[in-house]
């Protein structure tokens, strides 16, 4: 099977089916691809925001870490996914690292293609509105889970943000992730983590593999607890 273009890759996406034949064309021949080996780096905290970022292949993460080694993760990003449109809305510094958990490929759009889409297309811009509220409610929903839910609730509504289907179209049923990495998304520890997927697999909500959960019952994740 021939290997797809970046033009087909980036129809394949939300935003780009809705673009013109010549549009899509240009965001092509503007963007760039990056191979990131597992661990390495995408973007970094306090850098520039000069480039709206998507995940062709692979897991990255977007985390911050303190000065005391202290790491928090706000989501995975898995591939269809894209980030860093409020950045450049806002024109601020970047406030997180992004992280290959994986071997990944991922397409940076540089900011000068970014708002020329913004002046020139209604679709992209409704795309944007949609995904700028997905954001807000993914964020939300994390605050209420770590402030009223217990740990077992807080891990399912983790597991389920990252299938959340407008953000992260590209996922299976499958997902590579560590519970050290549920950790850091839940904020509570390994351990505990391990407790409650055992707690999630008995009630057939999940399975856990190897590095890897599979999801059997996803409405009933995002219900847990509530």
């Amino acid at each position: 099977m021939p290997t797809p273009t970046l033009e087909e890759e980036l129809r394949a996406t939300r935003w780009g089916a809705l673009l013109a034949a010549e549009q899509l064309q240009r965001c092509a021949a503007e963007c760039a691809v990056l191979a990131v080996a597992e661990g390495g780096y995408v973007c970094r905290r306090g850098e520039p925001v000069d480039a709206w970022v998507g995940v062709l292949e692979g897991m990255l993460k977007m985390t911050v870490t303190t000065p005391d080694g202290r790491a928090a993760t706000f989501t995975n990003l898995p591939p269809g996914s894209w980030f860093g449109e409020g950045s450049l809305l806002k024109t601020e510094p970047r406030r997180y690292d992004v992280v290959a958990l994986t071997a990944a490929r991922a397409v940076r759009m540089p900011r000068r293609t970014f708002e020329w889409l913004l002046n020139t297309s209604i679709p992209f811009n409704r795309f944007l509105l949609v995904q700028l509220n997905e954001r807000l409610g993914q964020f939300i929903g994390m605050l209420e889970s770590q402030r009223l839910h217990d740990p077992d609730a807080r891990v399912a509504r983790c597991v389920a943000g990252l299938f959340n289907p407008v953000l992260y179209p590209g996922m299976d049923a499958r997902i590579e992730v560590s519970q050290e990495e549920l950790g850091h998304l839940a904020g509570i520890s390994r351990q505990r983590v391990n407790q409650a997927l055992q707690t999630l697999e008995q009630a057939r909500l999940l399975r856990v593999e190897y590095g890897a959960i599979v999801i059997e019952d996803l409405d009933g994740l995002r219900g847990y607890g509530g």
